[in-house]
């Protein structure tokens, strides 16, 4: 193998996915390309593993952090663009993301970027990051009191639900309110929605009341 070859391992959780990224990186002469379900061993090699969502955060959190011996660099590739989405990405080690549509030069681009050691994100996706940077990130336990406030729950349902004081409730409602900038509770639930930190119809999963959070959602 020459010094300037670079292994791609593409570990995309979508066949037809997998299929076309290996098409567009494999037109390239100086990439050396292998995918996970015909060649799982080609991950030890690897300097840039490109993955779906759930997988690259995965990879990205399993990687070894040894300087003498670098691990491969993360890019996901994916439909997920919500802010919260992002954030946890880049949060777990994600080096890359792109999301689906994007043209074969910024495929090629982001990989060779992150073979040299840098980083690449789509510019929809640079654009959501420095939007939330700039504002004042929701607590787990805001969070958590913000979807049940989109189910419509009033101060003591979620004083019940999360195992919390009534007071405590409308302490975080009041944060959560000033950190969305919204004028009523309705309106908090609406702008949220908006910037993906909550779905449309998005509840709360019942869980035991243990301090614990999503921890997407933290």
């Amino acid at each position: 193998m020459q010094p300037h070859t670079l292994n791609v391992h593409i570990m995309h959780a979508d066949p037809v996915m997998t299929a076309g990224l290996r098409v567009i990186l494999g037109d390239h002469a100086d990439f050396s390309v292998s995918t996970h379900a015909v060649c799982p061993h080609a991950l030890s090699m690897a300097h840039v593993i490109v993955a779906d969502y759930q997988g690259g955060i995965a990879a990205a959190r399993q990687m070894p952090q040894d300087r003498y011996s670098p691990a491969p660099r993360v890019l996901i590739v994916t439909q997920f663009d919500k802010e919260w989405e992002v954030r946890m990405a880049m949060d777990s080690g994600v080096h890359g993301y792109l999301l689906q549509g994007c043209s074969a030069d910024e495929l090629v681009k982001a990989t060779r970027s992150l073979s040299q050691g840098l980083r690449h994100l789509s510019e929809s996706v640079t654009r959501c990051v420095a939007d939330s940077l700039s504002r004042e990130s929701l607590t787990g336990r805001e969070t958590d009191v913000l979807r049940l406030l989109a189910q419509g729950c009033c101060n003591k349902s979620i004083a019940r639900e999360l195992g919390i004081g009534v007071g405590t409730v409308k302490t975080h409602v009041k944060g959560l309110m000033s950190k969305l900038d919204a004028t009523a509770r309705t309106h908090a639930v609406v702008v949220a929605t908006q910037r993906g930190l909550i779905g449309p119809s998005q509840g709360l999963m019942r869980r035991p009341v243990n301090g614990f959070h999503n921890a997407a959602l933290q």
